[in-house]
């Protein structure tokens, strides 16, 4: 019987057969056991070695993270679980997205650098761990698309200083549902919810040019900007606040991702091993 938090018979159903077979050599440590065992690190926080005995030694469950990482192994099972909930028309296409930004701890920021030793004392963490300064401190920040029901469409990492408005259109750019019979994978969503974040013109014309319904307040010197060309500025943008109330469903996703305190805090050095964790999670909550 499975254990708290850890992978249900259904679950293990779906995935187990996504999953690599064993190559030449000893055979792998059993998958699922490697599985829970990592979904045990990110429900708790705990640092690699305190693992229990039940799930085998946290070397192998830390090479697994590695390994899957590197050859797509987690996205590969995100895609499949979306794929089925959509061939069965569970996935609502209309997309919210926003950001949350999450505490490095001080454990994270000690990834190796490249390149000359003065532009590594210079530059104390490399900008491709995703690590920067904002007022929180050391951060990273997690950008999040999500269906109609909070579910994880697409997920990009930055730093903790990066604008939201920049990684709406990548966000909206790596949703990409494959079809289970012919035809051309989905990408485009009916309709994108965001905050006065995302408000910008240039933000708006692209929805009008991909034909995606945009909801988002704007910002009040927007406003005051076009009240001060008279007829000049034009007429407001719509905005149904009946439509932008379902953009919660985003802040809900980030607080059942964040239950997982091994995501709240980010510990891992590597921005590509901290971002296939937020992946996991989310595998977690589609097969859940």
């Amino acid at each position: 019987m499975p254990g708290r938090g850890e992978l249900t018979d259904k679950a293990w159903e779906r995935i187990e057969p996504l999953l690599p077979p064993n190559g030449r050599g000893r055979r792998w440590r059993d998958h699922r056991q490697v599985i829970n065992a990592i979904l045990w690190k990110l429900r708790t926080g705990a640092p690699w070695r305190d693992l229990p005995e039940r799930y085998g030694p946290w070397k192998t469950a830390h090479e697994r993270l590695r390994i899957w990482t590197m050859d797509g192994t987690w996205e590969k099972i995100l895609e499949h679980a979306v794929v089925k909930d959509d061939a069965v028309g569970e996935v609502e296409w209309i997309i919210s997205v926003d950001s949350s930004a999450v505490r490095a701890h001080q454990h994270a920021a000690g990834a190796r650098k490249k390149g000359d030793a003065k532009q590594a004392r210079s530059r104390p963490w490399p900008e491709s761990e995703c690590l920067g300064r904002s007022r929180g401190g050391l951060t990273s920040k997690i950008h999040l698309a999500t269906d109609g029901r909070g579910l994880p469409m697409s997920i990009i990492l930055t730093a903790g200083q990066a604008g939201d408005n920049p990684q709406l259109l990548p966000l909206l750019d790596s949703i990409r549902v494959p079809r289970e019979g012919p035809g051309r994978p989905r990408t485009r969503p009916e309709e994108d919810i965001a905050d006065k974040a995302y408000s910008h013109p240039s933000t708006r014309k692209a929805m009008r040019d991909r034909r995606i319904r945009f909801t988002s307040p704007q910002k009040s010197d927007q406003i005051a900007h076009r009240w001060a060309k008279g007829s000049a500025g034009g007429r407001p943008p719509g905005f149904d606040p009946e439509t932008y109330r379902r953009r919660n469903v985003v802040e809900r996703c980030f607080n059942r991702l964040k239950q997982f305190r091994g995501l709240a805090t980010r510990y891992a050095k590597r921005a590509a091993y901290y971002r296939a964790e937020v992946i996991i999670a989310s595998i977690y909550l589609w097969l859940t």
